[in-house]
């Protein structure tokens, strides 16, 4: 199933795509897709509601609204850096040889066709498609990686936007660097994992004015999403509803010589292979 949500920002209902131009309305079965929908299992107790929904052609129209992101603010947001050795390469930085974690606010999350705020103060932001994890079931001490795959619910696309001056020259962690309002975009789908073949190979790219500047393939990663999931359960507990982005291909901003940053104006726009696109505006500071 491809889970999203539909409606004005913090009023959004919970629906399951059917295809490009329609939706079933699920908001008078559970009321969001929020840490109790995941962990009481509702992927599973949505399936024949939607089946049936379809069946009977109970079906409304998705053109014209607005896209929430696919999950409501989770407990926390967990990055993964440099996940991609080339794009390490051309971030200066050596290809880490365990995961490299910092946390992004959770009041960064936004649509996936909202509007990205440049910071007050900015002087480096910066893109960055990823695929995100969505966690289905409260994590800890994973015993191996397989058993990572119980506790995924999907797959999302995220933008992960950053601000380089103050990730990188402002001392202390990147995390002042990631979380300004507006700062990841995701969906507009949380993607179940039998949607997907190999999660994997998926082929991924982002565009700033119609001009391809990252494209790659999760088949790059260093460190691939079941292993990311058991890695971090050893040093924290995920909860239901947590979402993980999970790195980078090369393409960033910084990585141009020379550099090229956001400016109020710019258009993204980025997808990843299954998971739907993404098209954000790029706005002043307030």
């Amino acid at each position: 199933m491809k889970l999203l949500r539909i409606g004005a920002f913090g009023a959004e209902k919970p629906a399951a795509l059917v295809d490009d131009h329609s939706y079933v309305d699920l908001s008078d079965v559970v009321s969001d897709f929020d840490e109790p929908f995941f962990a009481h299992d509702g992927i599973r107790t949505i399936r024949p509601v939607v089946a049936q929904r379809i069946e009977r052609g109970e079906i409304e129209q998705l053109d014209g609204q607005r896209i929430g992101a696919p999950i409501a603010r989770p407990h926390q947001i967990i990055c993964v850096g440099l996940n991609y050795s080339d794009h390490a390469a051309e971030t200066g930085q050596a290809v880490p040889s365990e995961p490299i974690l910092f946390t992004k606010s959770p009041n960064t999350l936004v649509g996936p066709n909202d509007d990205v705020r440049i910071p007050r103060g900015s002087t480096k932001p910066d893109w960055e498609v990823e695929l995100g994890i969505v966690i289905g079931k409260r994590t800890s001490y994973l015993d191996s990686v397989e058993q990572a795959r119980e506790h995924i619910a999907g797959w999302t696309l995220v933008n992960d936007v950053s601000e380089r001056a103050f990730q990188m020259e402002r001392g202390g962690q990147w995390l002042k660097g990631k979380s300004a309002e507006t700062f990841n975009p995701a969906g507009p789908y949380l993607v179940t994992q039998d949607e997907i073949a190999d999660v994997n190979d998926l082929g991924m790219w982002l565009d700033v004015n119609g001009t391809r500047r990252q494209t790659g393939s999760t088949a790059t990663m260093i460190f691939d999403p079941f292993f990311i999931v058991h890695y971090i359960s050893q040093f924290l507990v995920l909860e239901p509803g947590d979402l993980i982005n999970t790195g980078t291909p090369p393409g960033v901003g910084m990585g141009f010589r020379p550099e090229i940053w956001l400016q109020a104006g710019d258009v993204m726009e980025l997808g990843i292979d299954g998971l739907g696109e993404q098209r954000q505006t790029v706005v002043a500071p307030r």
